[in-house]
């Protein structure tokens, strides 16, 4: 949709909501007369119900979570007290006039109109004011680089960082002490006329790594750091036919399976070698 269609649209809506603000006016304005406001007071009760309501409409595509789920709540609780008494006011035709009128027949139904009207301006401040406040101090969540795509812990605290602590050798367990952990017969079954010496291998113990608090270490990756040259060489040889439009750090990240800081870097590796020979 170009600009014309929209501006079109909102000066549409803007007529509309004018229009209906202006048909409930009416029927609040009377009701607040009804209820005891003077003359100043019923001309700008309207705003006080209706506004509020606008408030609550631009509360909400501005905020998030529960302060969204809040200003929901106004908005309707406000559309619907503006609904009942444009209602009353269409039942009681003594309202019409502009005098003092009971809203309902029955008793309790008139003091339930009657704290509803007189309690909305008292609402209107409060819940005005709390809603302004959440607009105020809401800050938007941040917008991530288009360049990357988020990775899960394990894949940027894994081996192909260099600054991962190398894995030490696992040493062997001996079988006694002062023996070397040799591969010892077992025993000859009864019957068998040759038997094959079964190997019986101590389990590994891992040795101790320093913790880093983060990442357990049933979570790291078990495959092998590889060097800088290492990833250089496997990335040339990936990108051999790429255009130099593919050659960004995100794809060469998932084509050699490596960190994003690895990918730029690798990136910019690759772009320095093609423009040796342009600049040769």
């Amino acid at each position: 949709m170009n600009r014309i269609a929209k501006a079109l649209l909102v000066a549409a809506l803007v007529g509309v909501v004018g229009m209906a603000f202006r048909v409930s006016w009416n029927a609040q304005r009377d009701v607040a007369r009804t209820v005891g406001a003077d003359g100043t007071a019923a001309l700008l009760y309207p705003f006080v119900v209706d506004g509020l309501m606008a408030l609550a409409l631009v509360a909400t595509l501005t905020l998030t979570g529960r302060d969204r789920t809040f200003a929901l709540r106004v908005l309707a609780g406000y559309t619907v007290a503006s609904l009942v008494l444009n209602y009353v006011h269409g039942l009681v035709p003594e309202l019409h006039g502009g005098g003092r009128a009971q809203l309902a027949d029955w008793d309790p139904a008139n003091w339930a109109l009657v704290l509803l009207a007189t309690s909305l301006p008292v609402g209107s401040i409060f819940f005005g004011s709390d809603l302004v406040a959440k607009v105020l101090h809401h800050r938007p969540a941040p917008i991530a680089d288009e360049d990357e795509t988020p990775q899960p812990i394990v894949n940027r605290l894994g081996s192909d960082l260099r600054e991962s602590t190398p894995q030490e050798p696992v040493p062997v367990a001996e079988l006694d002490t002062g023996q070397s952990a040799d591969p010892v017969p077992t025993a000859e079954p009864v019957g068998s006329v040759e038997s094959t010496p079964a190997l019986v291998v101590a389990a590994a113990e891992p040795a101790p790594r320093r913790a880093t608090g983060r990442v357990p270490e049933s979570a790291r990756s078990a495959r092998p750091t590889r060097t800088p040259d290492e990833l250089l060489t496997e990335a040339r040889s990936v990108t051999a036919d790429w255009s130099d439009a593919e050659l960004t750090a995100e794809a060469i990240r998932k084509a050699v399976r490596t960190s994003s800081a690895n990918g730029r870097t690798l990136r910019d590796a690759l772009k320095a070698e093609r423009a040796e020979p342009e600049a040769a």
